[in-house]
């Protein structure tokens, strides 16, 4: 499924607030995100709409398999990239920045022979 860069971002970041602690809310997402608190809630809503994210009574999110299947790729992409970058010799915080650019826009068969690349030569 084809999403575009803002829903991989948020799924991202719950994907790794998920990771960090054993439950999130809306705030979490907030506070990683820097976000107004209407800008969240506004686009919860809508991931909710689309069902990659599920939202229990207590406000609870948890991410549906469609999300985590695409916050997994993202993470994925993100984690990747910023090493080789940073294997390049690029300064980390600018191999994160630029990973985030880059893991949006790269096809399956590029990251794909760029990951396999990497792992052989690392």
């Amino acid at each position: 499924m084809q999403v575009g860069e803002t829903i991989e971002n948020y799924l991202e970041t719950i994907f790794i607030l998920l990771k960090e602690q054993s439950v999130i809310r809306s705030i979490d997402v907030v506070r990683k995100m820097g976000y107004s608190k209407p800008t969240i809630s506004v686009m919860m809503k809508q991931l909710r709409e689309s069902a990659f994210i599920e939202m229990d009574e207590s406000g609870y999110i948890t991410l549906t398999d469609t999300g985590l299947e695409i916050a997994e790729r993202t993470y994925e992409r993100h984690v990747m990239l910023t090493k080789i970058l940073i294997g390049l010799g690029v300064d980390e915080e600018v191999a994160r920045d630029d990973a985030c650019k880059i893991e949006h826009n790269l096809s399956k068969e590029s990251f794909a022979c760029i990951k396999e690349y990497y792992l052989k030569n690392k």
